[in-house]
């Protein structure tokens, strides 16, 4: 665990010397996306969905988006360079570390990064006046585990990659159908039934669902801990199969 938590430390002091090139963005972009999706789109939108404002009910969807983007921008190029170009991570394995401490505290620096952004979008949306419930924060652990679920995956296959081209094609075929289809703009109850059950297999839908039920108030009930399975689930797989990659490429 110490170890670990010295990889951690080592991102976080990169970090603290970088953290200004993404700060803006960071604060600027929940505030373009509540305007031109919630307020510009929602003006269309006549009497909301299922009677709840447009605006409030993309909310919602939007962390849990903003959580899986997050996600991926920590766990592809960062994760790509530091095997192929920058050689970050043979030289930790040259230290006295396991490769579950090489990967760990990447992965907890990621998990930083996660509900750090999903944190700020929350206090935008506060700001907005859109929560409608005191458990709004729990939308921040329901942000950990969809991040977790798209970040572990992802770095695995980060790992396994030869060419930063893989990884453009993730985010085309992976990451923006995902993004898109997962009930963040509108109820997946209005695609085909066979895109309404790929949303059902991919993470974020189910993310979506939890933060949703958090901000507006409603009870998930039995469905609730389904979602939590699966998210646990794509966690587990991911960090299996993340810790193997690292394994082949780190241990001689």
């Amino acid at each position: 665990m110490t170890a670990m938590l010295s990889v951690l430390e080592f991102h976080l002091v990169n970090y603290r010397r970088t953290w200004r090139s993404s700060a803006l963005t960071t604060l600027v972009m929940p505030l373009l996306v509540m305007l031109g999706f919630g307020v510009g789109v929602g003006a269309y939108v006549e009497g909301g969905v299922g009677g709840v404002p447009y605006l409030d009910w993309i909310v919602p969807g939007l962390i849990a988006s903003t959580a899986l983007q997050a996600a991926v921008g920590e766990a592809t190029w960062p994760v790509f360079s530091y095997f192929e170009w920058l050689k970050v991570y043979f030289a930790q394995a040259a230290a006295p570390l396991r490769v579950a401490d090489i990967l760990g505290g990447h992965l907890a620096f990621m998990l930083f990064r996660i509900v750090l952004s999903a944190a700020v979008f929350l206090a935008v949306a506060a700001a907005f006046g859109t929560l409608h419930s005191w458990w709004a924060p729990l939308t921040l652990v329901v942000a950990l585990l969809v991040g977790l679920a798209v970040a572990a995956p992802t770095v695995a296959y980060a790992a396994s990659v030869s060419s930063d081209s893989y990884l453009i094609i993730l985010m085309r075929f992976a990451v923006l159908p995902m993004s898109l289809f997962s009930g963040v703009f509108f109820p997946i109850g209005s695609l085909p039934e066979l895109l309404r059950w790929v949303a059902y297999v991919f993470p974020l839908w189910h993310g979506v669902e939890l933060s949703r039920d958090a901000i507006l108030g409603t009870s998930p009930g039995l469905l609730g801990l389904v979602h939590v399975a699966c998210l646990l689930a794509w966690c587990a797989a991911g960090c299996l199969l993340a810790h193997v990659r690292f394994r082949r490429r780190l241990v001689i």
